[in-house]
């Protein structure tokens, strides 16, 4: 299976942080933003990752990821030129997918539990049809909402709707059979103008191969798009991490934990990060 990380959002709503910087690369608690979505996919199993980025920011991204080798990754970028809507980051890495399965995480988002390796890695384990996830929200209207009936199948999917028929909202984590491209390239620009991804899981809900995973309360999901949702997603990880004593989105201890990586080279970057926590952290592990 690959990953893809859409990383593309110009992050408007946290202007004046963001015209310097785009918003993957803006910091939260301890590490860049970006670090958390590729951890979903490296917990996922995944280690083949595409990431795209803004128009003439390749460079930029690619002087903090690199080829991905010190994660134990394989990383390639792509630009989206035309900001047309989650579902392009498909048709931009078609070709990168190839025949495989995909896994598309959105670059804002952060997910943590416990059990999410072995939950992502359920996912992951699926090889036909599509399985997204059910997060449950005070208010669900800015998200597309998931309906299930009486048996807890998912019935319907919406796109922000004014009156929701649920509280479960489905986050930017999708995993996706080989199908995908073709449905993905069968797409019409909504009235916002952009391919949406709900269209791609109401086409998978249609041929009734759509499977929704209800997370349980003790998942964490943050949606840092705001000034606000940032800083309270560095709050999060802190207390997180100060609670257990682990990191949350350390790539390379995840490298590590999957068997990418050998524990000298974890230790020799932990002593090069050594005035830092992180890299203390690394020297421990």
């Amino acid at each position: 299976m690959k990953g893809i990380v859409l990383a593309a959002g110009k992050g408007t709503r946290l202007y004046p942080m963001t015209k310097p910087v785009c918003k993957p690369l803006l910091p939260v608690y301890d590490k860049p933003l970006i670090y958390y979505p590729i951890a979903i996919l490296m917990q996922a199993g995944i280690s083949d990752i595409l990431v795209i980025v803004p128009p003439g920011e390749t460079e930029t991204f690619a002087a903090l990821l690199g080829d991905g080798g010190q994660f134990g990754l394989r990383v390639s970028y792509a630009e989206q030129t035309v900001a047309r809507g989650i579902a392009d980051a498909l048709l931009i890495g078609e070709e990168f997918v190839g025949d495989d399965q995909v896994c598309l995480v959105l670059g804002d988002n952060i997910f943590y539990a416990p059990t999410l390796g072995a939950t992502l890695k359920k996912a992951a384990a699926q090889t036909s049809g599509a399985t997204v996830f059910g997060y449950w929200v005070e208010d669900p209207r800015p998200f597309g909402v998931v309906e299930f009936d009486e048996s807890g199948k998912a019935i319907s999917i919406e796109e922000k709707p004014r009156y929701p028929k649920s509280n479960y909202i489905v986050p930017g984590l999708y995993f996706y059979d080989r199908q995908v491209m073709e449905i993905a390239r069968g797409l019409k620009p909504s009235a916002r103008g952009e391919l949406e991804i709900t269209d791609v899981n109401l086409e998978y809900l249609h041929r009734e191969q759509l499977r929704v995973m209800p997370l349980e309360r003790n998942f964490v999901w943050l949606d840092a798009g705001t000034a606000d949702s940032l800083l309270a997603a560095g709050q999060t990880i802190k207390k997180i991490q100060d609670e257990t004593g682990r990191y949350v989105g350390c790539l390379e201890e995840l490298g590590l934990y999957e068997g990418w990586l050998e524990v000298g080279h974890v230790h020799q970057t932990g002593e090069q990060l050594g005035m830092t926590l992180y890299g203390k952290y690394l020297q421990c592990l």
